[in-house]
């Protein structure tokens, strides 16, 4: 204990050198503790809300739009399909379940989804204030957790809802929905989405279109919803269900999983760019430490002759360097968790995201353990040559050039 405290002392007698080290080796560690955080939750969230659901079933256009518009609700949907084609589809062997999706309004940014119970089902979500729409009853409406905590909503309110996934659309006020449920959190999706019947989707827009009662006939018999999940009866299913969907029919089918593997290896190099700077802030450190502790164990040659005098033998004073290093490391560490903590939060804030798509707050998945460890490593590493030069070094040496 008394090395260790004597240790630490001897790193701040020279405050600006040892803030320096801490610095740089600090950036290093928040760089990628960063990474290592934002890697894990956004995985997190991808697997969390693509969970269940084997392809996506819509109009034809980028695959990739198809996933993020209809199982994670960050993009424009490519367009839409007949709800007579998706009915077929549910006929197919191969189909467990669908669950269908109707995307077009908004609430003060927050989408109005159109579906069935079973996709509250399939996130296992429960009601904490009211109860689900009823079956088949349109302009019911049931808002997720953070929906509607930001939206200061509460069972039994009306809103209208606007035309577009964006604030600022047509305002359909002649249909207005009225909140019969609040979900409970989930951690999904279903977090930031209003929920409502497929029907209430119909309605708004088919009384918003229809010029008259023959023209309402036409469009029931033309009705199309925006995509559906799909959930197959068997893994064998993802060979050939989605090219039997892109060949035969005028919908495409499209693997959450490979679109998802496709994004995160577009965000690869940008990663990459990262880590290696990241790398390079390290590199720097530990040279920098190495640096520091050399010139230390040249300017405190009479300290170290003093304490061979007076007993210490040569580990005691090697040791008393590897245990410098040693705080560095540890004060470096904690600075670069807590600053790459920081930097994720600040991230979630600017983006305005939230617990359904990246977590904010503090989170310790198991890979950042590496990230002390690395302190740790990195210092003691660099410490290692000044110390066998500090254990070589004889007493009459010292006393020589004192």
């Amino acid at each position: 204990m008394k090395t260790l405290l004597f240790a630490w002392r001897y790193l701040w007698s020279r405050p600006l050198g040892a803030a320096l080290n801490v610095l740089l080796l600090s950036l290093g560690l928040a760089s990628i503790t960063f990474l290592l955080l934002v890697s894990h939750q956004l995985n997190k969230a991808f697997d969390r809300d693509l969970a269940g659901i084997d392809v996506v079933v819509g109009a034809k256009g980028s695959p990739m739009q198809l996933i993020l518009a209809g199982v994670l609700h960050l993009d424009v949907p490519p367009g839409n399909i007949p709800l007579k084609a998706v009915q077929e589809l549910e006929k197919h062997p191969m189909v467990a379940a669908i669950i269908p999706i109707s995307l077009g309004d908004n609430y003060q940014g927050f989408r109005i989804v159109g579906t069935t119970h079973a996709y509250t089902s399939h996130y296992a979500a429960t009601v904490t204030a009211g109860k689900l729409w009823d079956r088949g009853t349109p302009m019911q409406a049931v808002v997720g957790a953070t929906a509607a905590r930001k939206l200061g909503i509460a069972v039994g309110n009306r809103f209208g809802g606007s035309h577009g996934l964006g604030s600022g659309g047509h305002l359909h006020g002649d249909n207005p929905y009225t909140v019969v449920g609040i979900l409970g959190p989930t951690g999904s999706v279903l977090d930031r989405l209003i929920l409502t019947d497929t029907t209430s989707v119909w309605k708004v827009h088919e009384d918003y279109t229809a010029t008259d009662d023959d023209d309402r006939k036409v469009m029931e018999e033309e009705r199309e919803i925006t995509m559906a999940l799909v959930r197959y009866t068997t893994p064998m299913a993802a060979m050939t269900f989605p090219r039997f969907v892109n060949t035969s029919t005028e919908m495409q089918a499209a693997a959450p999983a490979l679109e998802i593997t496709r994004l995160l290896s577009m965000l690869g190099l940008g990663t990459d760019v990262l880590r290696a700077f990241a790398g390079v802030l390290l590199l720097t450190a530990g040279l920098s430490v190495f640096i520091a502790l050399w010139s230390a164990v040249r300017e405190r040659r009479g300290d170290l002759a003093l304490l061979r005098m007076l007993g210490a033998p040569p580990r005691k004073v090697a040791t008393l360097l590897m245990c410098e290093a040693l705080w560095l490391g540890v004060v470096a560490s904690l600075c670069g968790v807590l600053l790459g903590q920081g930097f994720t939060a600040l991230l979630a804030w600017a983006l305005q995201l939230d617990s359904s798509l990246l977590i904010g707050g503090m989170v310790w998945p198991m890979e950042l353990w590496w990230v002390p460890c690395l302190a740790l490593g990195v210092s003691l590493v660099s410490a290692l040559l000044p110390a066998v030069g500090a254990y070589r070094v004889s007493v009459l040496e010292l006393l020589q050039t004192r």
